[in-house]
């Protein structure tokens, strides 16, 4: 049987946290949603604990990060990286290292 460490029972349930990026770092291009958008299959995502959470999505041959921000009562949605999935999966990486906004 393979050793599995618990984790702490306040992280047991949450996704990744995107860190605060650093002064310098590269900002994305957000724009509204295209097709599919909101049918897509998300692959991977961060904690929606926050105000601000992401989505790695696929949706008609095509791979993008969704972005879902909370403002006051208003929902907004937008993406960026829509593409081939080699170069969304690279942004996706740097936006959960804080390289990129």
């Amino acid at each position: 049987m393979e050793y599995m460490p618990q984790m702490p029972d306040h992280h047991r349930h949450h996704s990744p946290h995107v860190p605060v990026p650093g002064p310098g770092c590269e900002k994305l291009t957000w724009e509204p949603l295209g097709p599919g958008g909101m049918k897509a299959r998300v692959r991977d995502y961060t904690c929606d604990c926050q105000p601000t959470y992401y989505e790695l999505c696929q949706s008609g041959g095509q791979h993008f990060i969704r972005r879902t921000r909370r403002i006051g009562d208003e929902v907004v949605v937008d993406e960026c990286a829509r593409g081939r999935h080699t170069k969304t999966i690279v942004i996706w990486g740097k936006l959960l290292a804080a390289m990129v906004a």
